[in-house]
């Protein structure tokens, strides 16, 4: 991407923007910015790839510092994924470096659609779940008023039933579990998952430019069964750490444009601190969403500027 002295500033305000949805959905921002990279600046796949890796790091680190202070990231779990990332990123980028422009954009539209569709099955779920709980604080309510009544006076017993926990709150609450101090040791299990998750993202960050948070948060959510908020920070602490050694494979192949990159960072950073503040605010449901959207516009972006060409 060219960028003109005047314009310097478009650069760092889209940074900024990036950063939110980075610290906020717990994505390094690399999806959007491999979009905009193609879209508005025509730079070469593997280019956009490379630079929007670059920009993922310093991305990470901000909204990684801020998701601590806040208690809303499991770091142990993300430095786990991330080294299973670190193994794999190298080699995704490899494949890139042999694979046509057509090929590296399609297969990241694919995978970042996907992972679309699986945020827009959770935000149904915790719609749905939300209902049930409004029910159950409504048949609470009942009883108690009955049960107030019938301590008065000899009124007809309460019939309303009460109904039990979900399994999938019982599910969500367990999960929680795994980043209590009281519970640092996680099963054979969570290990082995976290592990093929870092290594699926890892993968995928190499090859598509990305900091694999799109592919992160929809398994740990699915597979880990971790809150959207929690998921969100600990997937940029992986990112952290899967990314550099993909970027320093892409610096040694001259695929960086380093200006573009640095400009990119210099919003990024402090929007990231920004977005990981928001997500103690947004409800899981709209946050869900967000990352949804995010997701589906970065995959039709990129399909629409590959029939363009």
């Amino acid at each position: 991407m060219e960028v003109a002295v005047d314009m310097w500033y478009l650069n760092i305000l889209f940074g900024f923007f990036v950063g939110i949805a980075s610290g906020l959905l717990g994505i390094g921002g690399g999806g959007l910015l491999v979009t905009l990279l193609r879209v508005a600046g025509g730079m070469p796949a593997i280019e956009c790839t490379a630079t929007a890796l670059f920009t993922v790091i310093p991305t990470s680190v901000s909204g990684v510092v801020t998701h601590a202070r806040h208690k809303t990231s499991c770091v142990s779990l993300g430095v786990l994924m991330g080294c299973g990332g670190a193994c794999s990123a190298p080699v995704g980028v490899l494949l890139a470096t042999h694979s046509p422009d057509w090929f590296i954009m399609t297969t990241a539209a694919l995978v970042i659609g996907l992972s679309a569709v699986k945020m827009f099955q959770k935000a149904a779920v915790l719609s749905r779940e939300r209902k049930r709980a409004e029910r159950l604080d409504a048949s609470q309510g009942t009883n108690a008023a009955c049960v107030g009544a019938a301590a008065g006076a000899d009124a007809s017993p309460c019939t309303a039933p009460i109904p039990h926990a979900s399994p999938i709150d019982e599910h969500a609450s367990s999960a929680a579990l795994h980043c209590r101090p009281q519970h640092r040791r996680f099963s054979v299990r969570t290990v082995v998952i976290a592990l093929a998750i870092g290594l699926i993202a890892g993968l995928a960050s190499g090859y598509v430019g990305v900091g694999g948070g799109f592919v992160m948060v929809p398994l740990m959510i699915a597979f880990l069964n971790i809150k959207p908020s929690l998921a969100s920070g600990t997937s940029l602490v992986a990112v952290m750490i899967l990314a550099v050694p993909g970027v320093i494979t892409q610096f040694v192949l001259g695929n960086v444009n380093v200006l573009v990159g640095v400009l990119l960072a210099l919003g990024s950073i402090p929007g990231a601190v920004v977005g990981a503040r928001l997500v103690t605010i947004l409800p899981e449901r709209m946050i869900s969403l967000l990352f949804g959207i995010f997701l589906l516009l970065s995959a039709v972006g990129l399909v629409v500027r590959e029939l363009l060409v």
